[in-house]
């Protein structure tokens, strides 16, 4: 073994993932590791491909977006359509979570009203207990 290539266990502990899933995205297309008999050796190209996939699932995209993203490093100009289209599903992505982050905003806000309004009914009803207690 080389120093260009990794073993599926050191894939493991570099990246922080399973054999599970690097063997799932293998069978996704995702990742194209070398093979020699039952043996997987890892590229630099894997390496590469496998931080762009996690660091797309943490942003939430899927993984047959990441896939035509990734395939449309081979276009040959330049990388321009895949810069393009990943900025276009990026942003679409931003939008998405900027509108759930303003839906959490509201929840957090309407809660913590309710839990404003428990609280005086609470102490409401503590005060009543106490007086009627005398």
């Amino acid at each position: 073994m080389t120093t260009d290539t990794m073993t599926i266990r050191e894939m493991c502990d570099a990246f922080e993932v399973t054999p599970r899933t690097l063997r799932f995205y293998e069978s996704k297309e995702l990742l194209f590791p070398l093979r020699l008999g039952q043996k997987r050796l890892f590229t630099k190209r894997d390496r590469a491909r496998l931080k762009l996939i996690l660091r797309g699932k943490r942003f939430g995209f899927s993984l047959e977006e990441i896939r035509q993203l990734l395939d449309l490093y081979h276009v040959g100009d330049q990388q321009q359509t895949q810069l393009e289209r990943t900025y276009e599903l990026a942003s679409e992505r931003l939008r998405a979570l900027e509108a759930e982050r303003d839906e959490m905003d509201r929840n957090i806000a309407d809660l913590r009203e309710q839990l404003k309004w428990g609280e005086k009914m609470l102490a409401s009803i503590q005060s009543s207990s106490k007086a009627a207690a005398q």
